[in-house]
């Protein structure tokens, strides 16, 4: 019951509304009318080219982002994990912390950070002969990827630690009596012990990529910003429903973005059990 009032009902009511469009009668003097369309939204936002440059951006920013998150998160845990970690406590804590800055205030700080009148970052990399402008085309999407790595580097690093804490110690000291030093058993051993949290995480990342919206909504406030209002599918939908009131085309923008997102979680999960079939 709970799953049919919180996922099937508000699915199935935004695939009934990209149905239907508000169409101006009388000339444009009459009252806006409520008309079946079928499938025109839809044609709607996949021939509009915003919508289109949306999924490459998101396209840039999947490339980019997971796999340094992967990276990242499973090389600190390792770290973490190794017998050389010392207060072990107190970076789980100290990486964990910006998960916990809610998102939006999160990316306010880097919008800070990011603005060369404000900021000591910028200051401090001009006076180093370094300059970057984090709002240009070129330096949109990589700001982007910033705040988001620093808002979930430290949630995935303490997935993968309590993983790896859960493995048999016993195993790991067969692997070094069998002469295992530190890289061999990280790799060899760990990693394909931890497979099913990996891919739980690739997976949920995957999913939270195509749903990128805070951060470049907030971006998109910054002076002379190159983030657009429909940079991302997500501000499409958004753009649409609350700047331009059409909420048929918003519902099948983000209808279009739901598919997507359940295609590539398929090919997640599906890449990972047939690899898992050929090293069983």
């Amino acid at each position: 019951m709970l799953f049919t009032a919180v996922m099937v009902v508000p699915i199935g009511y935004a695939v009934w509304l990209s149905l239907f469009t508000e169409r101006q009668s009388g000339l444009g003097f009459g009252g806006a009318e409520t008309v079946f369309s079928g499938l025109g939204n839809y044609t709607s936002a996949l021939g509009d080219p915003a919508f289109r440059d949306g999924f490459l951006v998101l396209l840039g920013y999947c490339l980019v982002y997971i796999p340094l998150l992967l990276a990242g998160g499973l090389a600190l845990a390792l770290l973490l994990d190794s017998a050389l970690a010392r207060a072990r406590r107190f970076f789980q804590l100290a990486l964990f912390l910006p998960h916990a800055v809610p998102g939006i205030i999160a990316a306010l700080i880097w919008v800070y950070l990011y603005t060369p009148q404000l900021s000591p970052v910028v200051k401090a990399m001009e006076a180093g002969g370094v300059g970057f402008d984090f709002f240009s085309p070129s330096g949109a999407l990589p700001s982007v990827v910033n705040i988001a790595l620093w808002e979930w580097l430290g949630y995935n690093m303490v997935i993968f630690y309590a993983a790896l804490q859960a493995i048999d110690r016993s195993v790991l000291e067969a692997a070094t009596v069998d002469g295992a030093g530190a890289w061999r058993t990280a790799f060899a051993v760990k990693l394909p012990l931890i497979r099913a949290s990996v891919v739980m995480v690739a997976l949920f990342t995957v999913i939270g990529s195509l749903q990128l919206f805070t951060e470049p909504l907030i971006l998109n406030k910054g002076t002379g910003s190159a983030v657009t209002s429909t940079w991302t599918p997500n501000m499409y939908a958004y753009t649409a429903a609350f700047d331009r009131n059409d909420y048929g085309l918003a519902a099948a923008a983000s209808v279009l973005l739901a598919l997507t997102a359940a295609l590539l979680s398929f090919a997640v999960t599906r890449l990972a059990g047939n690899r898992k079939e050929r090293t069983a």
